[in-house]
Order: structure tokens, then C-alpha cells, then sequence
């Protein structure tokens, strides 16, 4: 694990305040999936928790509650309206694409900096702020930036979510390494097991701690009809 420091902040009520960013090696993956079971970890710990997703692609406003938006709004007890998903999701493009490729379909583009701005603000936003990436660490958000780039101005403890799908060891151990040697502290890789995949989950998480032995790692199997209430969110939880 990174041995980079971050600053402790405290609420008015002097508990510390934790910021965390959730990236992932790809689309997919199940970062939103985690966002959202945190969210109801933590309401259920009485904190005060807020997510957000600034940038999201494939994104249908005729059919916001499907949305990655939509998920984390209905996790945080808000209403899905308008209001709550420009509070969340600033940028929002409609291609399933790319963020630098969605946003130039529709003649715009992020501003980087803004992003980065929006981020900090939210990061101090609540007792636990989740900040939720897009794609994976290295798609482009723009013609110069990508999400490694918006995670190294932000400077927040990272969570990792890979799945167990074939091939994910390399995709795991290569996002671990780039995070790492820019000094980011990754708090766990969090394993998200892939439905159908042709390897077995437990092989891929003992093989992913195998070779990550310095960083968290923490299975998230599927369990039918526990969606909502899984058990390894708190697991997770509890490492903030």
C-alpha cells in the first residue's frame, strides 16, 4: 500500500470525516453496485453519507432510475427529479462511450478543472463522501486528462473494484501498479465476483492476494437476492 499521506478532517460534531474515491479496472465491473451498498451501510450506521457520480456516459434521461445515477439517488433515499441528478451527475452524456468520446458527439467536452473543483467540494460534503469514478483509471475524459489524472488532483484514499472474469489478474495487478507509483493509497481491491466466469472466483481473489500482499483485499461474491444488503459491505465499510 501507498504510504501517502492524507489530511484528517472533522465534522462540527469532531467525528473525522472520511473522503474515498471508487475507481475500477473497466466498465461494468460493479463499481456502482458498491457505491450504493456503502451508502446503505452507512444510513444504517446513522452517518451522514453522500455519493456522487460527476461524470456518467450512457446516460438516458427518459429512464434516469436505470442509470448508474438513478442507483445511488435510490440508495441515498432522494428522489430521482431532475434537481438531485444535476446535484450528483453534472456531466452527463447520452453515448455509451468514452467520456472525451460521448462528450464530442454533442460538441462539448469536461472541463477538467471544474471537475476538479466540483470533486473537492463534494469530498467535504458529509461525515463519508464516495466519490464514484468512470470506466477505468485510464479512459479519457477529455483530449489531455484522464481518470487517473482526476484521481491524482483530488488525492483521495481509492477503492479498487475488479471483477473475476477471466484476464482480471493482469488488469488488477497493472491498475494496482499505476495507482501505486503515483503515490495514491488504495484502502482494498474489492473483488466483485463475475457472473459465469470460466474461472473460479475463490482462485482469483487467493491469487489476487497472492500478489497484492501489501494491499486489502476483499471478495464481494454473488448471493442471490442480497443486492442490496450484502454482507461484505460492511466488511468494507468498517476499513474507511
Amino acid at each position: 500500500m501507498s504510504t501517502a499521506k492524507y489530511d484528517q478532517r472533522f465534522s462540527s460534531a469532531g467525528k473525522i470525516m472520511t473522503a474515498v474515491f471508487i475507481t475500477s479496472t473497466g466498465t461494468g465491473i460493479g463499481k456502482t453496485f458498491l457505491t450504493a451498498g456503502l451508502v446503505r451501510y452507512f444510513r444504517d450506521q446513522a452517518r451522514s453519507v453522500e455519493a456522487y457520480k460527476p461524470v456518467i456516459s450512457g446516460f438516458d434521461p427518459s429512464a434516469p432510475e436505470a442509470s448508474d445515477t438513478g442507483v445511488i439517488l435510490s440508495a441515498l433515499g432522494r428522489g430521482v427529479t431532475e434537481e438531485e441528478i444535476d446535484r450528483i451527475s453534472p456531466w452527463r452524456f447520452a453515448a455509451p462511450l468514452s467520456p472525451n468520446m460521448a462528450a464530442s458527439k454533442e460538441g462539448r467536452e469536461i472541463d477538467f478543472q471544474a471537475l476538479v473543483t466540483y470533486s473537492r467540494k463534494c469530498a467535504a460534503s458529509a461525515d463519508v463522501a464516495l466519490i464514484e469514478g468512470v470506466g477505468g483509471i485510464m479512459v479519457p475524459l477529455d483530449g489531455r486528462h484522464t481518470v487517473l489524472d482526476w484521481m491524482l488532483e483530488i488525492r483521495l484514499p481509492t477503492l479498487l473494484v475488479v471483477g473475476s472474469y477471466l484476464g482480471t489478474i493482469s488488469h488488477t495487478l497493472s491498475a494496482l501498479d499505476a495507482l501505486e507509483h503515483r503515490g495514491l493509497e488504495v484502502r482494498a481491491i474489492v473483488v466483485d465476483e463475475t457472473v459465469e466466469s470460466s474461472v473460479a472466483f475463490e482462485d482469483t481473489v487467493a491469487t489476487i492476494k497472492q500478489f497484492a500482499q501489501q494491499t486489502e483485499v476483499v471478495a464481494l461474491p454473488h448471493l442471490e437476492g442480497a443486492s442490496q444488503a450484502h454482507p461484505a459491505f460492511a466488511n468494507i465499510g468498517q476499513r474507511l
